[in-house]
């Protein structure tokens, strides 16, 4: 049976591909068609918020769904910027990242590198702070980690304490394994974390929540995890972009119909990458906070541009006309019989 979909999946994409933005070329970059690619180098995360390619690679999704011949090389990285490097150097074909990083490489690359071609994960940020601090003032000259400089969280904490008018608090970036530890050492006051991490300081370090990032947003909705690949690679090959993407829409249904099984093979790779697996109080809690969904929340994608400027990582707004191409998605959201997602009009140049 999963044969015969991908079949037709792949038959799908070669009927709607004439009208797909990916047959206008980028950088000289030829829009022929070459079929299925020899490989795929695709990054994520060894987070929950990557849930999606977690339980693709557990599963062998990404093995079976991208067909014979297709080599898939997975790549680990800790937060978006760097992945952002990979991709925008071309040692990356695809990768799951933060929304902010994804707006970052379209933008760095002047809008002709990256297209964002599904969403993977909504909501799964906390900042999670000691059992002492009730409020925001409470965190004055105190220090506040997050992942990275410009990643998603970055943004989101630094717009946050410009909204509260804390200019008072260090932010430090750092790998979210050394923050945990910073935490428990009483090192720093909090930290703003994508999941598992915010609910590891919860469950084994005491942490409290401040603020849940699904309280700022209209419906609790924002794309903390988001899929975008390179244009080349999508102009060449759109019939491996779209057998990912049904890997993707394959582990999203095994979240849904067997949540349990959905959260043993995150953590058999959590196990794989880091060495360890989460608690099942961590795991349960982490799963709890996301939602995975193949809609990357489009509407949200001009207020993510503008907290940018408000958290000082930019002076001007990334301009977002042509970021998307949701054509490869709706294709396999069709074949489904799934509800096809809007570009919210960030598919136009």
């Amino acid at each position: 049976m999963r044969t015969v979909r991908v079949l037709a999946v792949l038959l799908s994409l070669a009927v709607v591909a004439g009208c797909s933005r990916a047959d206008r070329g980028t950088s000289g970059a030829s829009a022929t068609d070459q079929g299925p690619a020899s490989e795929v180098r695709l990054g994520y995360f060894p987070n929950v918020t990557h849930a999606s390619a977690l339980i693709g690679l557990d599963k062998g999704y990404f093995t079976q769904e991208p067909g014979s011949g297709t080599k898939v090389v997975p790549t680990m990285f800790n937060a978006g910027p760097d992945e952002v490097s990979a991709l925008l150097g071309g040692s990356l074909d695809m990768g799951f990242i933060g929304s902010g990083p994804a707006i970052n490489a379209f933008a760095k690359s002047g809008g002709d590198t990256v297209r964002l071609i599904s969403g993977a994960t909504s909501g799964g940020a906390q900042l999670v702070v000691q059992p002492g601090i009730s409020t925001p003032r409470q965190l004055q000259g105190k220090i506040v980690a997050d992942p990275q400089a410009g990643n998603t969280q970055d943004v989101a904490l630094k717009k946050w304490l410009a909204n509260q008018k804390l200019t008072g608090v260090n932010v430090q970036s750092e790998d979210n394994a050394v923050t945990l530890d910073q935490f428990r050492k009483g090192a720093i006051a909090g930290a703003w974390l994508p999941e598992p991490w915010s609910s590891r300081l919860v469950a084994e370090a005491g942490a409290k929540v401040l603020v849940d990032e699904k309280t700022l947003w209209p419906d609790g909705q924002f794309p903390a995890t988001v899929l975008v690949v390179r244009t080349q690679f999508l102009n060449e090959h759109p019939r491996t972009v779209q057998a990912v993407l049904q890997a993707i829409l394959d582990a999203e249904n095994l979240a849904s119909s067997d949540p349990g099984e959905a959260k043993a093979a995150v953590n058999r790779q959590l196990k794989a990458l880091t060495g360890a697996t989460l608690s099942q109080p961590a795991l349960d809690r982490s799963f709890a906070n996301i939602e995975l969904t193949t809609d990357p929340l489009a509407s949200r994608f001009p207020q993510l541009a503008a907290d940018q400027v408000t958290a000082g990582v930019t002076t001007t707004a990334p301009k977002l006309s042509g970021l998307f191409d949701l054509t490869p998605l709706n294709a396999v959201l069709t074949e489904a019989g799934r509800p096809t997602v809007s570009a919210a009009g960030l598919d136009q140049q």
